[in-house]
């Protein structure tokens, strides 16, 4: 009679898992659907106005979301299962832990593609002192600037020479070479091209040398970048701190639950347990992004 009675209350709780589950599932779909709309709106706001340097040069809005919202209902799904596994059958567990997974999974992707946004974006701003030196070269080699312009283009690579193609072309389809370069700022923001930018904007307008303006700009670039780099390297010790005591109680926890498992089992088995779990893992986060907060400095 107590076997009976242990399986009927397993059943009841794998009904109300299914049902919850069952619930998620509409919800998340009722969800997708009106967010692939609003994303299929957006990609074609972002082919009008010629997204360059977010998430969507990587990978289109559509995409994007159906990625993040098939890693939220893996995580979610594989944390329910793992959470059974564990014999934990609280619903006040399950759910808040499947919410906290599924808005994790939907974040992942996000960010992946925003770090690739970002890379690409350093690579770009490294490569103006470059570009810098190329202009003045050719220039004093007796070249025009969208001469000069196109021949640095076909020297370069990476992100550099794919916005440097996009304003050759531009200009040949007759666009002003300051506005087209105007518009290669605003796909990818830079403080050193937006000087760059202006200095050739006004000596193309008011005349004078644009070889001793992009001289004194290169030097000015050089400044800046061995004063970020030197910054970037002073700071390098606070970044993997920060990264460092975030995943410390992390690695102690894992390495307590195989050393000593009847220890560490409660953790995992009662309420009690994933509360603790939860605050742990927010006031770790905090700590990291004060931390992170304290060594990025913008100058």
């Amino acid at each position: 009679m107590n076997s009976v009675t242990v399986l009927q209350r397993y059943g009841v709780y794998l009904l109300v898992l299914f049902a919850v589950a069952l619930l998620i599932y509409i919800l998340i779909s009722l969800l997708q659907s009106f967010s692939l709309e609003h994303a299929d709106r957006k990609n074609r706001e972002d082919r009008s106005e010629g997204v360059a340097n977010n998430v969507y040069y990587f990978i289109d809005r559509t995409s994007l979301q159906q990625i993040q919202f098939s890693a939220g209902v893996l995580l979610a799904g594989g944390l329910i299962a793992a959470l059974v596994f564990c014999q934990v059958y609280e619903l006040l567990v399950i759910v808040p832990a499947a919410a906290v997974a599924f808005v994790l999974g939907l974040s992942a992707p996000w960010f992946y593609y925003s770090r690739k946004a970002r890379r690409r974006a350093e690579l770009f701003e490294n490569s103006i002192l470059d570009l810098s030196l190329g202009l003045t070269s050719g220039l004093r080699a007796g070249q025009a600037l969208p001469q000069a312009l196109e021949v640095f283009s076909r020297r370069s690579e990476g992100p550099l020479k794919e916005e440097l193609m996009i304003v050759i072309r531009e200009y040949r389809l007759g666009l002003d070479l300051p506005e087209a370069l105007q518009r290669m700022y605003r796909r990818i923001p830079c403080e050193d091209l937006q000087l760059l930018i202006i200095s050739i904007r006004l000596t193309t307008q008011s005349g004078g040398s644009l070889v001793d303006v992009l001289e004194k700009i290169t030097q000015m670039i050089r400044g800046r970048t061995e004063f970020q780099q030197k910054l970037r390297a002073l700071t390098a010790q606070g970044r993997f701190e920060a990264l460092a005591m975030s995943l410390a109680p992390l690695a102690a926890f894992t390495l307590l639950f195989f050393i000593n498992n009847d220890l560490m089992l409660p953790m995992v088995q009662t309420l009690i347990g994933w509360c603790a779990i939860g605050v742990m893992l927010t006031l770790e986060a905090i700590g990291y992004f004060v931390i992170r907060a304290i060594v990025d400095i913008k100058v």
